[in-house]
């Protein structure tokens, strides 16, 4: 997505505000070196959902999946180059 990330992710170690922060700090960075741009690229805080089960996990990554189509970025999935 153009405007937002969707991540899924199982943390092994850590916490996730850290992995956030980390994630955040060294993006925003690429980012603005590659543009010649400084300042925010993202806003404070995040949404997170924790999955408590196979088929709560199932239902994530289907949305996940289909965002860029409810986006509009595409009409089928597979013209999503980031789909997977």
């Amino acid at each position: 997505m153009p405007d937002h990330v969707h991540w899924l992710l199982e943390l092994k170690t850590g916490s996730l505000d850290n992995c956030m922060q980390r994630f955040k700090s060294r993006s925003a960075r690429a980012i603005n070196l590659s543009t010649g741009l400084s300042g925010a690229v993202w806003q404070a805080g995040f949404y997170d959902h924790r999955l408590r089960d196979d088929e709560d996990l199932r239902q994530q990554a289907r949305y996940l999946v289909m965002n860029p189509i409810r986006g509009a970025l595409v009409y089928k999935i597979e013209d999503y180059a980031f789909w997977w």
